[in-house]
C-alpha cells in the first residue's frame, strides 16, 4: 500500500465531476473572448527558470537530470513557456495573440490550505498589444468568469496597481535603491506587521524614515492617483499614473471597472511584471489571500531573445487552489456528483437489443451506461442509483417478449411500458412522460 506523496491530490469522480464544471466554464468564457487553446510540455530546461528568477528558484522546483544528461523541471508555471513558443514563431503569428491552456504545475514549497505543490491553472494571456484594451480584456474575462461560476457582483473586486509607480515612488527617495527588493517587500507588506515590513523596504536601500514617506504615499494614492503627481513630480511616474488611469477606463467600457479598486500595495513578487497589476480577492473575507492575480510582463519575450512584445495576462488556479475553496465557502461550488442520463438494465439474454438501445441514445449525446458485469436485477439497480441515473430503461425478456421495454423515471420511481422499435426512436432523450 502506497500513501500519495505531500502537496498532491487525487480526484474521485465525484470531486473531478465539480471541478470539471469549474475548468469547462473557465474555457468557454475564454473562447467567447476569442482566446485560442494551446497545449504545452510538463519538461523544460531548467535554465530558463534560472535565467528569468535567478539560481534561488531551483529550490522551489521539481528538477532533475534527464537520460540525455539534460538539467529539465516540471514546469512550475506557464508563462516562461509562452514567451518561448511566441519567440519561436513570432513572425508567422498574427497579432494580438490571444491563448488560453489549462494544465497542472508543480512547485516544492509549503503545502497549505489551497496550496499544493501540483496545481491546475487556466492561463489566458494577450501577445502584441500595450493597448490599455488589453489589460481591461482580461480583467473583463477574469470577472465574467467568476460570474458564470456563480458568485454575485458584489462579492469580489480586483486590486489594481502598476509597477512603475511603484519604482518611480522609490527612486523619487533613492536613485540607488534595490527597486525589485522593495517591491517584493510591497507584495508582502498585508503578509507581515509594519515594523517587518519597513525593516524590509530599509534592507532594499530606503531609510525608515522614507519608508514611512513611501507607505505613506502608496496609501494616498489609492485614494487619488493625481495627489501622487503634486507630491513626485517625475516623468515616468506620471506616464505610469496616465496608464493606470486609462487602464481603469477602458475597464469602465468594458462593464469590469466596478470591480476594481486601486491598491498600490499591490504588487506581485514576480520579477517580470512591467506595468499594470491586479490580485483577485473575496469581500466577504471567507477566503483572507489572494484567488488568483496578473498583469503586464512586456519584456519577458525580448528576454527570451525575441522581437520587442508586449504582453499581458492572469491565471486563475481551477482544481485544487484557491478559487474552488473560494467558490465553497459561498455555497456555488458545483455539486460533486456523477451524473448519468441512462442505465440500460438487463434481464435474461437481451444483450442484442440492449446494446442497440444504448448505442442510439449514446449517438443522440446522452450519457448511458448498461450492464457489463453480468449482474442481478437488483444489483443494477442499486448501480444505477449510485450513478444518479435519470431513466433506467429495463430490457427484460418478458417485456421482449411483449415488444416492449419497461422506462423507469428514478426520481419518482414512475415506470411505464414503451414499443421496443419506438424506443428511442426519433427522440434524443426519450423519457417516462413520452409514454405514460
Amino acid at each position: 500500500m502506497y500513501d500519495r506523496l505531500k502537496g498532491f491530490k487525487d480526484f474521485y469522480p465525484d470531486e473531478m465531476a465539480a471541478r470539471r464544471e469549474v475548468v469547462d466554464t473557465t474555457e468557454e468564457v475564454a473562447r467567447r473572448y476569442g482566446f485560442r487553446e494551446i497545449a504545452t510540455p510538463a519538461l523544460e530546461d531548467v535554465g530558463m527558470y534560472v535565467d528569468k528568477s535567478g539560481e534561488g528558484i531551483v529550490d522551489e522546483l521539481y528538477n532533475f537530470t534527464d537520460k540525455g544528461g539534460r538539467e529539465v523541471a516540471l514546469t512550475p508555471e506557464l508563462t516562461p513557456t509562452v514567451a518561448r513558443m511566441v519567440v519561436a514563431k513570432q513572425q508567422a503569428l498574427s497579432k494580438p495573440i490571444k491563448w488560453f491552456s489549462t494544465r497542472p504545475f508543480w512547485r516544492y514549497e509549503q503545502v497549505q490550505q489551497g496550496r499544493f505543490r501540483e496545481f491546475y491553472q487556466t492561463n489566458v494571456d494577450i501577445f502584441g498589444s500595450a493597448e490599455p484594451e488589453a489589460d481591461a480584456e482580461i480583467l473583463a474575462f477574469a470577472a465574467d468568469t467568476l460570474s458564470e461560476l456563480g458568485l454575485p457582483a458584489s462579492e469580489f473586486e480586483f486590486r489594481v496597481s502598476h509597477r512603475d509607480i511603484l519604482g518611480e515612488l522609490l527612486r523619487s527617495f533613492d536613485e540607488n535603491v534595490d527597486v525589485q527588493e522593495a517591491i517584493r517587500a510591497v507584495d508582502k507588506s498585508e503578509k507581515v506587521d509594519r515594523a517587518e515590513y519597513l525593516g524590509l523596504l530599509a534592507d532594499a536601500g530606503l531609510s525608515i524614515e522614507d519608508a514611512e514617506a513611501f507607505d505613506d504615499l502608496l496609501a494616498a494614492g489609492n485614494d487619488d492617483l493625481d495627489a501622487l503627481l503634486a507630491e513626485v513630480d517625475r516623468p515616468t511616474l506620471t506616464d505610469a499614473v496616465e496608464n493606470l488611469q486609462a487602464v481603469l477606463s477602458a475597464a469602465e467600457d468594458f462593464g469590469v471597472r466596478e470591480h476594481c479598486r486601486v491598491s498600490l500595495r499591490t504588487a506581485r513578487g514576480l520579477d517580470y511584471y512591467t506595468g499594470v497589476v491586479f490580485e483577485c480577492f473575496d469581500t466577504e473575507d471567507r477566503v483572507s489571500r489572494a484567488i488568483f492575480g496578473g498583469g503586464r510582463y512586456d519584456d519577458l519575450i525580448e528576454s527570451f531573445g525575441g522581437q520587442p512584445t508586449p504582453a499581458v495576462g492572469v491565471a486563475p488556479g481551477v482544481m485544487n487552489s484557491t478559487l474552488p475553496l473560494l467558490l465553497q465557502e459561498a455555497g456555488v461550488f458545483p455539486e460533486e456528483a456523477v451524473s448519468t442520463d441512462y442505465y440500460v438494465l438487463t434481464v435474461g439474454d437481451t444483450r442484442e437489443v440492449a446494446a442497440r438501445i444504448a448505442r442510439e441514445l449514446r449517438a443522440a449525446g446522452n450519457v448511458v451506461e448498461t450492464d457489463v458485469s453480468d449482474r442481478s436485477f437488483g444489483a443494477q439497480m442499486g448501480y444505477a442509483d449510485s450513478i444518479n441515473a435519470e431513466t433506467v430503461v429495463i430490457v427484460g425478456e418478458q417485456d421482449l417478449a411483449n415488444d416492449e421495454v419497461t422506462v423507469k423515471e428514478m426520481a419518482s420511481g414512475d415506470q411505464t411500458t414503451a414499443p421496443v422499435d419506438e424506443f428511442p426512436g426519433d427522440r434524443e432523450q426519450p423519457r417516462y412522460e413520452d409514454f405514460a
